[in-house]
């Protein structure tokens, strides 16, 4: 079953002869436990698309759904809701909060969604232990590596248990080594957990790692596959 629908979905920003459209009509289907990447070049609309399919930003047109829920049809308060329970963010920078610790960072998502101290707290640690982090859980986040600071932030991620990860160029301010550990990672809970996840990322070779692999041009996106020419989603 299809978890995620797009259909005929637009933006653009500005107005009269200064507007610029960012996404031309993108129509796609993504499914539960499918780890897809998106590739393109920079300023192509890839998060442009990552924000609205998450709900952070509306289309100017068109629908995106989550199964039968049709999301910018919520109220403010609705989607706030959905987008902490059902939905997971990772971006190039962790923006996790300085003067934190680890398990604090990981335990927002859940207090946010009126989760108790002590359960929010037993779920950090758990999560925190899956990425590798069990013996960090006290430090902040200037005491933690690039790389623990991402794996941090993906359990942040995770917390709320959500049914899709979209992660924005999630390897993009670290080092070859570190960059792959992390999509490793990601791999991992795939297998491990089944989350649905969405990767942008410019890094090819890592994008060959997933099962899926989509190309924005031009703010259409198109299936990559194996041996043959695109075609549009």
């Amino acid at each position: 079953m299809a978890l995620i629908r797009t259909e005929s979905l637009y933006k653009s920003y500005g107005t009269g002869s200064n507007v610029v459209e960012v996404l031309k009509g993108i129509d796609i289907s993504i499914e539960e436990g499918e780890v897809v990447a998106i590739l393109g070049a920079s300023g192509v609309g890839k998060s442009t698309f990552m924000h609205i399919i998450g709900g952070l930003d509306r289309p100017t047109s068109g629908e995106v759904i989550y199964k039968d829920n049709y999301i910018f049809k919520q109220s403010a308060k609705n989607l706030a809701s959905f987008r902490n329970r059902m939905v997971g963010f990772v971006f190039q920078m962790h923006y996790l909060l300085p003067e934190f610790t680890a398990m604090e960072n990981v335990m927002m998502p859940a207090l946010i969604g009126g989760e108790g101290m002590a359960s929010a707290a037993a779920r950090a640690m758990d999560i925190l232990g899956e990425v590798g982090l069990e013996g960090r859980l006290k430090h902040k986040p200037g005491e933690l590596s690039g790389g623990e600071q991402q794996r941090v932030a993906i359990a942040r991620a995770l917390t709320q248990k959500p049914n899709v990860l979209l992660a924005d160029e999630p390897t993009g301010n670290l080092d070859t080594n570190t960059g792959n550990e992390i999509f490793k990672l990601l791999l991992r809970i795939n297998a491990g957990m089944g989350t649905t996840m969405v990767i942008v990322t410019h890094n090819e070779a890592l994008a060959g790692m997933m099962s899926r692999r989509l190309r924005m041009v031009d703010g259409r996106i198109y299936e990559e596959k194996e041996g043959e020419g695109r075609a549009k989603v």
